[in-house]
């Protein structure tokens, strides 16, 4: 295993890279770092050379904008830094939605998004329930970058129609869990199929469960991988 760092913009990153195999990018979502995701990643450099990061402010990097732009200019200076040649490129959550907008302007050998960009037909976080997230997430600039995220989300499909690169597509059957808001496990079934009607092509698993889905099935979905871009 290789530690360095990739500081663009007053930010520094705390990157690993280990493994062996193809080239594969790992972008974290939102609140996990590295350590949190040790047993993904672990499973994945089993089969890939493994580049991971933390996005800025969360495990061992600095803080940056708290903002998609800030955490999509992570990616890219992480991208820059390590120049592979048609890597794998694998997103979680935020960070799946971040590998979108990256392949879609980017060529890229595949992509793998886990639980995230989803093409939602409305938000979330609308007026009825805003004062649940408010309570949900505590901190006001989560509640407002994930109010963003829905915002990135209702447009994602361009960004999806611009990808050219083989896509491999994992996510979890209840994303609030089963007991959870039945209206947000809707949209986002509701999201995946819009999906599979509009983008043809993409290699689809849903496992059962909830968003912590990369804890959960840690090895299925480096299987998945494996299988599908391996």
């Amino acid at each position: 295993m290789r530690t360095f760092t990739v500081e663009h913009d007053d930010v520094t990153l705390h990157v690993t890279r280990g493994g062996t195999g193809r080239p594969l990018v790992f972008c974290p979502g939102l609140n996990v770092s590295q350590e949190d995701l040790a047993g993904l990643l672990t499973a994945l450099r089993r089969d890939f050379d493994v580049v991971a990061f933390d996005l800025s402010g969360h495990g061992r990097s600095t803080p940056g904008p708290f903002t998609v732009e800030g955490f999509y200019a992570d990616l890219v200076a992480v991208m820059d830094a390590v120049d592979l040649d048609a890597p794998v490129l694998m997103g979680y959550s935020l960070g799946a939605d971040l590998a979108v907008r990256y392949a879609a302007a980017h060529p890229v050998g595949a992509l793998v998004v886990v639980d995230g960009a989803n093409p939602l037909p409305e938000p979330f976080i609308t007026e009825e329930y805003l004062p649940q997230f408010r309570e949900i997430f505590g901190d006001p600039d989560v509640l407002r970058l994930n109010m963003e995220v829905d915002e990135v989300r209702l447009q994602i499909l361009d960004r999806w129609r611009r990808i050219s690169a083989p896509v491999t597509l994992v996510t979890s059957t209840a994303i609030a869990g089963e007991d959870g808001p039945e209206r947000h496990n809707a949209l986002w079934l509701d999201g995946f199929d819009r999906l599979m009607r509009e983008i043809p092509g993409i290699t689809a698993t849903r496992l059962p469960g909830d968003h912590g889905l990369v804890f959960a099935h840690a090895d299925a979905i480096a299987r998945i991988v494996r299988e599908d871009v391996g």
